[in-house]
């Protein structure tokens, strides 16, 4: 049964998550934002292999979204005078300067053309992810691959080393605090987390789906079945896959076993391992979409706001393939209906997933303990973001009469509506 609350325009996503979980199983739980309000705040199925039910405060690991959150960070120290986009790393991290890596500015780096893709090149063991001073000095080391630099290639973990390590430099303090001082405690989240506490941790779902350990993607990698997997989404192609490339940016050499490490959630591995809730994530990118300031509290200029939401790059991308439409850390949002031209976000492999569009100021955000897809999730964030973009257009256009009635249809029609109707018409 689907439990929290849905604008009355806004009860697709509602049907679309019933949907999902119904023939997917698992649990998961979406929060929207539109025009500065909270319209969806819902969370269903199940949060481990005991069948436990999703909670309200549950969280998930969400994979890539994390890179969301970090880049937003990044942003508020812009503001604050601490980063400029076009100063090199290397004034702010003095070792980076290394194998030909003194010009690599933070606009590279947020827009993946810092030619540093390959996890392979820093790392001989996933354990060693685990391990931050090992991956800053390892990045310090590293070439970067000429044929890349200037090009954007997607740097799927090194990323999160990357802009977290320039964090720490400016601030002095470890990202965890960051993430605390400057998103959490101003907006007041519930659970926005990149390297969480035990306490933290006992609300975390267990991840499964694609054979839980695996996570499915070395597979999908190995089959070349990755971007049949995508093509929904994104629509035919046509360019070759390097799927060395992919590999050596995704996996590390030993595969995916670091992630069924108990250690996982310890320790900050800031492109992959962020623990979230939907409502927090959803709160994050509201504050973007509303210019900077969610009730009443200012985390970003509009200036800044405006900056970050403009494509740096079109080109398609060199691990991806395809056009990722970088912003400044963000790619654009999918839906099933395609590219959202005003969108940007960050989704996850697993199908999490976050964006904000200014435009229509919306925000939508999911998390999930059901794995598939690819590294940018599947057709489930596209899916609720379809969604929320058709309840977007109906509060916007649609009469109250007209609203309700469609309301009322909907609950009177499917049966696991009708009996969350009391909590779900808040």
């Amino acid at each position: 049964m689907i439990q929290g609350t849905v604008d009355p325009n806004f009860w697709y996503v509602a049907r679309s998550l019933q949907r999902q979980l119904s023939s997917g199983g698992g649990g998961a739980a979406v929060c929207v934002y539109h025009q500065g309000r909270k319209v969806v705040d819902i969370w269903a199925g199940t949060r481990d292999d005991q069948d436990n039910p999703w909670r309200e405060n549950t969280m998930a690991m969400s994979f890539s979204t994390s890179k969301g959150v970090v880049s937003t960070l990044i942003h508020i120290l812009v503001d604050k005078g601490l980063l400029d986009y076009d100063t090199p790393v290397a004034e702010y991290w003095t070792e980076f300067a290394q194998e030909g890596k003194e010009a690599i500015t933070v606009r590279d780096v947020l827009t993946h053309r810092a030619g540093l893709p390959r996890l392979t090149d820093v790392v001989d063991a996933g354990h060693r992810m685990l391990d931050w001073d090992h991956m800053v000095d390892a990045l310090e080391r590293a070439r970067p691959c000429p044929h890349l630099v200037g090009r954007p290639s997607y740097h799927a973990l090194t990323y999160g080393w990357l802009a977290g390590e320039l964090i720490r430099r400016v601030t002095g303090k470890r990202i965890q605090r960051v993430l605390r001082e400057e998103l959490t405690e101003p907006l007041g989240l519930d659970g926005l987390c990149i390297g969480a506490t035990a306490k933290e941790q006992k609300r975390a779902a267990v991840l499964g789906g694609h054979g839980a350990g695996a996570f499915g993607i070395g597979a999908l990698i190995r089959a070349g079945g990755l971007l049949g997997g995508l093509r929904p989404l994104v629509g035919p192609i046509g360019f070759p896959l390097d799927l060395a490339l992919l590999r050596e940016s995704l996996l590390p050499p030993d595969g995916v076993g670091v992630y069924s490490d108990p250690r996982i959630l310890d320790n900050p591995v800031p492109a992959a391992n962020g623990l979230f809730t939907a409502r927090s994530l959803a709160r994050v990118y509201a504050m973007i979409a509303e210019g900077g300031v969610l009730d009443g509290v200012e985390v970003l200029s509009r200036a800044r706001v405006s900056e970050l939401s403009e494509v740096q790059t079109r080109e398609r991308d060199r691990v991806l393939v395809f056009p990722m439409h970088w912003r400044l850390g963000y790619h654009s949002a999918f839906t099933t209906r395609g590219r959202v031209a005003s969108g940007f976000g960050h989704f996850g492999y697993g199908g999490s997933g976050a964006w904000t569009d200014p435009q229509r100021r919306l925000s939508v955000a999911m998390i999930n303990n059901r794995l598939g897809g690819g590294p940018f999730g599947d057709y489930r964030m596209a899916e609720l973001g379809n969604a929320a973009m058709r309840g977007a257009r109906m509060a916007v256009g649609a009469g109250e009469t007209v609203t309700a009635r469609l309301w009322d249809t909907a609950i009177s029609s499917n049966p696991l509506l009708r009996i969350a109707t009391s909590s779900l018409q808040g």
